[in-house]
């Protein structure tokens, strides 16, 4: 039986975060990898310094995390291995805990399994783009979860 919990981040646990988006990034074969893969840690890194994540841990190992900042969803990444488990939901409800007031993410158009987890759990479709906005140059969508009444 796995044993899961949350903490904040520490700027050390960059790297394994970075390992968990690099893997995400390789089993997605519609994604632009742009940046070589050991970029990513200088990256999560500084934004851990600027504004925190929030760490699952299964069985004491960092399973996946999530970053809000300023009202908007950042990350919100899961290790392959500890998918459907519920570790998404209990970091999104964190997030939701923590931001009474609502939020909004945006994921990209062809992220079926995020759209599907994002609209089960109570997100609504506000716009979508042309990917003009994002460094992918992908299409995606701007979701937001209007808080709890």
């Amino acid at each position: 039986m796995s044993i899961i919990e949350t903490r904040r981040a520490r700027p050390d646990d960059a790297e394994e975060c970075a390992a968990i988006l690099q893997e995400w990034i390789d089993e997605t074969d519609w994604f632009p990898s742009i940046h070589p893969a050991g970029a990513a840690a200088s990256m999560l890194r500084a934004q851990i310094n600027a504004v925190g994540f929030t760490l699952a841990l299964e069985n004491g190992q960092i399973a996946g995390f999530s970053c809000l900042a300023n009202g908007v969803l950042e990350f919100l990444y899961i290790r392959h291995a500890s998918r459907g488990k519920g570790i998404g939901c209990m970091l999104l409800d964190r997030c939701k805990f923590t931001n009474p007031g609502g939020f909004s993410l945006w994921t990209f158009q062809q992220n079926l399994a995020a759209r599907r987890f994002y609209e089960r759990e109570g997100f609504i479709e506000a716009e979508r783009s042309d990917g003009a906005g994002n460094e992918e140059g992908l299409p995606d969508i701007r979701y937001i979860w209007e808080g709890r009444t």
